[in-house]
């Protein structure tokens, strides 16, 4: 082979060297700018779930919204500021017993089922009235929404007539319907409407059925709570009368027997 000829394949074997270390770098270049582009869109990514989730946490829940709504609707049946007066009974009785109660509270599924049906009589027959105030705060205390939900039920029932509230505030309390105090059932609509169905007032209402789903009367439920914290009652159940609490006689526990209910009513009555 003449010595030119050798130059020549040296001179051609450099310059594919050199072309293929160009492509390479090309092929690095783009793979790079590909990892960058990547990497980016991922951090993007990253920081928009990261604003998504603030902004859901931010986000006021249903139950606070209901709270600070403007517009409240009340059921019948009711009166006074968002319709949170809540007083049933004859119009002859003349005193009222007020009645203090969260849904979810044990205590006062204890008295409903020992003392409620004492209460339905005494009403009936016009011995007084009682004003209902409801309670939400084991919900706060046990991140909850039993007692928002069921109060907002009850605004339903009330809705229909007073004898359907009574008669389906008993139900809930049943020792059948009342859950564990840990056991948020009353949060669930299909629930509430499997208690009401034992209502013969609520059974198939398709009006009412349709209240508790569409939770027409939660932002009246959340006004019914507010009502009860400005109250100065900390306690449930809580019965008073003329400004007085009614007690067992023995402690300062509401009366928990038809008994010393009995006892605790007609010295009210009469005070």
């Amino acid at each position: 082979m003449s010595k030119r000829n050798t130059q020549v394949n040296k001179a051609a074997a450099r310059e594919r060297l050199r072309a293929e270390r160009e492509r390479q770098a090309k092929k690095d270049k783009t793979r790079r700018q590909i990892i960058v582009g990547v990497s980016i869109v991922g951090v993007l990514a990253v920081v928009g779930a990261a604003a998504w989730g603030v902004m859901q946490l931010n986000k006021p829940s249903h139950w606070e919204a209901a709270k600070d709504a403007k517009t409240v609707a009340a059921p019948k049946n009711t009166s006074g500021k968002d319709g949170t007066t809540v007083v049933i009974g004859k119009s002859t009785a003349k005193k009222t017993l007020e009645v203090y109660e969260d849904s979810r509270c044990p205590v006062c599924a204890s008295f409903e089922q020992a003392v409620g049906e004492t209460v339905h009589k005494d009403i009936d027959a016009g011995k007084y009235k009682i004003k209902y105030i409801g309670a939400t705060f084991i919900d706060n205390a046990a991140n909850g929404e039993g007692s928002k939900n069921a109060l907002s039920a009850l605004g339903a029932a009330l809705n229909v007539s007073p004898d359907a509230f009574l008669d389906y505030k008993a139900a809930l309390y049943s020792a059948k319907y009342h859950p564990e105090e840990t056991v948020d059932k009353f949060k669930d609509d299909s629930y509430l409407l499997k208690v009401a169905d034992t209502v013969d007032a609520l059974k198939g209402n398709a009006a009412f059925q349709k209240d508790v789903k569409d939770g027409t009367y939660d932002s009246w439920a959340m006004k019914m709570s507010a009502a009860f914290d400005d109250s100065g009652v900390r306690g449930t159940p809580t019965l008073k009368m003329d400004g007085k609490t009614l007690t067992d006689g023995q402690s300062e526990n509401a009366p928990m027997t038809v008994e010393a209910f009995n006892t605790a009513i007609t010295a009210a009555l009469k005070g």
